[in-house]
């Protein structure tokens, strides 16, 4: 059996319903009346740590990439815990499953992992071409969909049996989200344009964007709509993933040079974007138009990836300055 059929015949079930901005297992909240208010703690290991992610509990859970270890921050006692991984995983993207379970991409042996916090055992996934896994999400069913960049493939993990599943591509995929019909949208990087795999078929199609655009990361709001940063060019993009087109297009404060990285949306359709060179955090209100700023507390902070809780807070990880933050 092809890798096609294979795959088609393993998402004959129901498409999984929309699991929030980053497509993480726990859904966003939103604040209306939001404070404003930031606050920022040191990591234990401050060695590139990234990618922030909600758990069912409440806390965050976070990548140390150069560190080789997960973090957990408790957001009531404000205290870190941390495991350690496999020599040499490198872990870059993590999400929380709705059991708690900690599901990371090893960006440096070429697995998707898979943390028990409450017996700190790991259990590793070997992906069938190794590769450098990037960004992952996961649906309803607890299928992972994730990146990989220089390897140029869109993998599938079922968690439940360990069967990973590859579909190459170009462009350095890199930033992926989830449709409300379970359609695979992921960013070429290196190719300026989106992808997208369709879930029924294992199909590619793409979508060619403006020279020089960049896509980073993307996500999901809950009217359906993918929000798409350009590094490359300062901006933001909203796309209709059902007629596979952009409808609109936002510049940024910062211009052209700003650099927006991640992106997210909260419950109310809120959108979340950082501009890495600028350390400031956008807030989008897609109905009115109206951004507010937020200028952070610290300098170089170096945003990757942000998430929005399921209280409303946006959650962000310095990678450059090793402090958790958040907006609430």
């Amino acid at each position: 059996m092809t890798p096609r059929s294979t795959f088609a015949l393993l998402l004959l079930l129901a498409a999984p319903a929309w699991a929030g901005g980053s497509n993480y297992a726990i859904a966003p909240g939103a604040r209306p009346n939001l404070e404003g208010k930031i606050s920022e703690w040191a990591v234990p290991t401050p060695q590139f740590a990234r990618d922030p992610a909600p758990g069912p509990d409440g806390n965050i859970y976070i990548a140390v990439m150069s560190g080789n270890k997960i973090a957990r921050f408790d957001t009531r006692a404000k205290s870190f815990k941390e495991w350690d991984l496999p020599p040499g995983a490198r872990p870059h993207g993590l999400l929380v499953d709705r059991e708690g379970q900690v599901w990371y991409t090893g960006n440096g042996n070429g697995t998707i992992g898979h943390l028990d916090p409450t017996t700190g055992r790991v259990t590793q996934h070997k992906a069938p071409s190794g590769g450098d896994p990037h960004t992952l999400v996961i649906d309803d069913k607890g299928v992972i969909w994730f990146t990989v960049q220089g390897g140029q493939r869109i993998g599938r993990l079922d968690t439940k049996s360990g069967q990973i599943t590859e579909f190459k591509t170009r462009g350095n995929p890199y930033g992926i989200a989830l449709d409300k019909s379970g359609n695979v949208w992921f960013c070429q990087l290196g190719g300026d344009r989106l992808g997208r795999l369709d879930h029924a078929t294992g199909k590619i199609t793409e979508l060619p964007l403006q020279a020089g655009a960049h896509p980073r990361r993307m996500a999901v709001a809950s009217d359906g709509s993918l929000w798409v940063t350009l590094f490359g060019t300062g901006k933001l993009i909203r796309v209709d993933p059902v007629a596979q087109k952009i409808v609109k297009e936002y510049g940024l404060p910062a211009g052209a040079g700003g650099g927006p990285y991640a992106v997210t949306v909260d419950a109310a359709g809120i959108v979340w974007v950082n501009e890495i060179q600028t350390d400031t955090v956008v807030r989008l209100d897609p109905g009115t138009g109206q951004m507010r700023v937020f200028n952070l507390p610290s300098k170089n902070v170096g945003i990757r990836k942000m998430i929005v809780d399921a209280d409303g807070r946006l959650w962000y990880m310095g990678s450059h300055n090793g402090r958790l933050g958040v907006i609430e």
